[in-house]
């Protein structure tokens, strides 16, 4: 599928060690990894993924996952930066998403895939938090935010004006108590407050 989409592979690798030490070497332009892998197959990617994030910050990182796990999309998200992807392993079997996917990520987008989105918005719902609080119209929106969608994408999806989005937004950000500002990297707060609220 990859090299079909004009990816080059670099390595492929077998365990979480062998994973970072192939990022020091290669310096990739992206990371995918599988939540779990060798030894223990627990969450040996996740932390690899991680790590990675921490010791190069600019290498972009998608991670797949069988199920939705809650806590592992939430330790992704509060990495610093965009760049960052988690997605269901059946999301590959929609090709042309799962590339153009990948392509945001690379380009430095946050990119969840929905079925996460959903879970995770509707265990903050049920919360009794701020973000509880949201209108099922805010909801919306930021579940497409959380999606990495852009403005334009999300109005065109709603059957909104892009205008309309922007208003949208700054309740939301207000309602999660997140100062408004020309921060490139507030969309993203917004979603992390919505998901660590449940």
């Amino acid at each position: 599928v990859l090299a079909d989409g004009d990816f080059e592979i670099v390595r492929i690798v077998g365990t979480a060690d062998e994973l970072i030490a192939a990022v020091r070497d290669e310096s990739p332009a992206l990371v995918i990894t599988d939540i779990r892998m060798p030894p223990g197959f627990t969450n040996e990617g996740l932390a690899a993924a991680l790590e990675i994030r921490r010791t190069w910050p600019a290498i972009p990182v998608c991670v797949l996952s069988q199920y939705v796990l809650a806590h592992s999309a939430r330790a992704l998200l509060n990495a610093d930066g965009g760049g960052i992807g988690y997605l269901l392993k059946q999301r590959i079997t929609h090709i042309d998403d799962f590339l153009s996917d990948l392509r945001r990520i690379i380009a430095g987008e946050i990119v969840l895939d929905p079925s996460v989105v959903e879970q995770l918005l509707a265990r903050a719902d049920q919360a009794g938090t701020p973000a509880a609080q949201l209108t099922p119209r805010q909801r919306a929106v930021l579940t497409l935010v959380a999606e990495g969608r852009s403005n334009a994408a999300i109005a065109a999806r709603l059957f909104i004006s892009e205008k309309t989005v922007v208003n949208h937004l700054t309740s939301i950000y207000m309602t999660l108590g997140l100062e408004i500002n020309d921060d490139s990297h507030r969309r993203v707060q917004a979603v992390l407050a919505y998901l660590s609220s449940r």
